[in-house]
């Protein structure tokens, strides 16, 4: 088994673009100099997922993930860090060099790549029966050809087919290397009472589900036999790597054409969708039979707030599903209705019109769902009956309740009025009893967030050691945590120069001085997640040095060719006096420039290499340190020069440094006073003497703290 090599890796890591890979998977828009739309990685209705190009960097400042492009995609497709490479490379088109893992890198592959692997080889051999086999040809490409789908059609969605055999699917995957228990796993199998083996999808067609990234997760198969005992459709089982009510059918096709025509079309089945598809509606995506659920909402919510539901003429069918637009009105999508002429459903409607004529029906029939879901509840009622009437007033109130928009409530409360003949005032009360009824409702059923995945900074992952570890690890976190963001953002930027023991004069980098004051007083990171960062920052800075020549060679490049620039104006300047200091000034700023592209060039290469690091904490701690839901108006801004943190980082260092300090003496003093419960005598005497030599010494250092601070330069 291969594994990438650290070139490929510099280069897939250069080339990736953080607002082209977000945007593959979440609708973004232009916010001054950064990009915003609805986090991913939880439900939301107002956007807080900032994307900073400039950074490499996305972060959700409701529930704290995100993260560099490989961190994004490993967090949203919950792919191993190699996975992650692998995937952008694809996207980029970049050929990935590789070499042989050691027996122990083998054995340490996760269970979840085996099963995403032997899914891949499965579609590949379901998609070779279908092509290349007899019975494929003759069952399987028949069947989808006389439904009407083209060649071009079957290969887009990666249709296949199942042979007929018991096991013609396991045989071949073990002889591959894949086990018996994988097979199991994934559901591509079953075995029967006697322990035996069997295909799950045998003598069916097949239709692949993917995942946004293209992995394919899940199978759907549908028998061709008219034996009323064989169920018609058969579904991979839920699994690590599949949760049915997370993933769309059609999505991975279809997310582009959602964000060009900002809407997505909710359909029904397998069919539907690729037909629509073929036909050119491409922006069409399906439920696969079940319930919607939350999760695939969210999915679309990512995409668009636009939804249309297509409908065929079925009124108990329609009547059955009504529940799921009142789930996309919750979640603040718009919806449309669109209900299709007698006898049609999407499938067979796409394959009798042209897009053309497609596309008129929609834009001549798409109703809000007000409208839709009064015509659907009235019909068959008698005209004159007022309870029935009021329970159809009841039921479109309780839907208008759970739009989160408090105008287009309103909005929808008019037009229910108006439709229904009713007082406004009476349907406006209906609505609000039941809004305050489904925020009484979430109250009572809401389930405290304790996870990492919604906390705004990452949980501390600690051995239970006791109530008196937790809590310093919980007193020094703040000062511990700015330390951290101070060597994240800038811990390779030369911060001061020192003069060494052999009297050279050399560069003290941010890195190097908290090491040194680190060492000085015995002290490091206690919280375990912080320590590790810092341990990763310290490796990094090796490769930093290897890094640094190419970094300043493309910094003298930049100072020279504005230097090129700016001789026409300092030869124009008339007098020698006037050129000699158009000179030195040019001379000044091309210097300034070129210390400002190292220092970036070294920001990036940190950053980027931290949130990209396979450990999931090191990357939620860095994307946290690197992003800033906050910075100052150009309009505050204008004429002034705002120092920036940067060319600050001579004081806020070592304030920094000094702070934990601080609180590590604090904390030392608060658990002598606690010891001093029961102690007399010569004990207390000396545990005094202990607390008195610490007040001293934090009094020092908080005069020290109130006066600048300035490195030696």
């Amino acid at each position: 088994m291969p594994r990438i090599d650290q070139e490929t890796v510099r280069k897939i890591l250069d080339t990736a673009d953080i607002v082209e890979v977000v945007s593959d998977f979440v609708k973004l828009k232009r916010s001054g100099a950064n990009y915003m739309g609805l986090c991913p990685f939880h439900n939301e209705r107002t956007p807080s997922f900032s994307v900073s190009k400039a950074k490499g960097v996305c972060k959700c400042f409701s529930c704290g993930k995100g993260g560099t492009p490989v961190g994004f995609i490993m967090e949203h497709e919950q792919l191993s860090y190699a996975e992650a490479l692998r995937w952008l490379a694809n996207k980029y088109n970049i050929e990935i060099k590789e070499r042989e893992l050691t027996a122990e890198e083998i054995a340490q592959a996760s269970e979840r790549e085996s099963m995403l692997a032997l899914n891949e080889f499965a579609l590949q051999f379901f998609e070779n029966k279908l092509f290349e086999s007899d019975e494929g040809r003759a069952i399987g490409l028949s069947y989808f050809r006389n439904r009407g789908l083209t060649d071009a059609a079957i290969k887009r969605f990666r249709l296949g087919y199942s042979p007929e055999a018991r096991d013609a699917l396991a045989s071949e995957a073990m002889k591959k290397g894949y086990s018996p228990e994988l097979l199991a796993s994934t559901g591509l199998c079953s075995r029967n009472d006697r322990g035996n083996l069997y295909d799950r999808f045998r003598g069916r067609v097949l239709f692949p589900v993917f995942t946004l990234s293209g992995k394919v997760v899940a199978f759907g198969g549908r028998t061709l036999k008219s034996d009323k005992t064989i169920a018609k459709y058969v579904n991979s089982p839920e699994s690590s790597i599949y949760h049915k009510s997370s993933e769309l059918y059609g999505l991975y096709q279809a997310r582009r054409a959602i964000v060009q025509k900002n809407k997505c079309i909710l359909v029904e089945g397998y069919m539907d969708v690729i037909s629509m598809s073929q036909r050119g509606v491409e922006n069409v995506v399906a439920s696969s039979g079940t319930s919607l659920t939350d999760g695939q909402i969210a999915l679309i919510h990512r995409f668009t707030q636009n939804v249309t539901v297509i409908y065929d003429s079925d009124p108990a069918g329609i009547k059955a599903s009504l529940r799921g637009i009142d789930m996309l009105l919750a979640q603040g999508l718009n919806v449309k209705v669109l209900l299709l002429p007698e006898g049609d459903d999407p499938d067979s409607f796409a394959k009798a019109h042209s897009l053309e004529e497609i596309e008129a029906y929609m834009q001549a029939n798409e109703t809000d769902f007000i409208r839709f879901k009064t015509k659907i509840l009235l019909d068959g009622l008698a005209a004159n009956d007022p309870v029935a009437r009021a329970g159809v007033i009841n039921s479109i109130a309780k839907s208008i309740s759970v739009i989160p928009d408090r105008v287009i409530r309103s909005e929808y409360t008019k037009e229910c009025s108006r439709l229904m003949q009713t007082d406004e005032e009476i349907v406006t009360l209906q609505v609000a009893k039941y809004a305050n009824e489904n925020a009484e409702k979430s109250q009572t059923t809401k389930i405290p967030e304790t996870s990492q995945e919604h906390t705004k900074e990452p949980t501390v992952v600690t051995r239970p050691t006791g109530r008196a570890v937790t809590d310093r690890l919980a007193y020094l976190r703040p000062a511990e945590m700015e330390v951290a963001r101070l060597l994240v953002r800038y811990g390779l930027l030369t911060v001061a120069q020192v003069v060494d023991s052999e009297g050279e004069v050399r560069d003290l980098s941010v890195l190097d001085y908290v090491v040194n004051e680190f060492n000085s007083d015995d002290i490091s990171f206690a919280n375990p997640d912080l320590a590790k960062i810092f341990l990763s920052i310290q490796a990094l800075s090796q490769a930093w040095d290897l890094e640094l020549p190419v970094a300043m060679a493309q910094a003298d490049s930049e100072a020279r060719k504005y230097l090129d620039e700016a001789r026409a104006g300092i030869l124009a300047a008339g007098s020698v006096d006037a050129i000699r200091r158009k000179e030195e000034e040019a001379n000044a700023a091309a210097e300034e420039i070129r210390r400002s592209a190292i220092a970036m060039a070294s920001e990036r290469f940190l950053t980027r290499a931290l949130g990209a690091d396979p450990d999931p904490q090191v990357r939620t701690l860095t994307t946290s340190f690197v992003s800033e839901k906050y910075s100052l108006s150009k309009i505050h801004t204008k004429g002034t020069h705002v120092p920036s943190e940067r060319e600050l980082l001579a004081n806020k260092v070592p304030k920094a440094v000094y702070g934990l300090k601080i609180a590590t003496l604090q904390w030392r003093e608060k658990e002598l006073r606690a010891g001093l419960v029961g102690l007399s005598g010569d004990e207390a005497a000396a545990v005094l003497s202990q607390l008195q030599q610490i007040r001293e010494i934090i009094a020092q250092l908080a005069h020290y703290l109130g006066e600048r601070i300035v490195l030696p330069k």
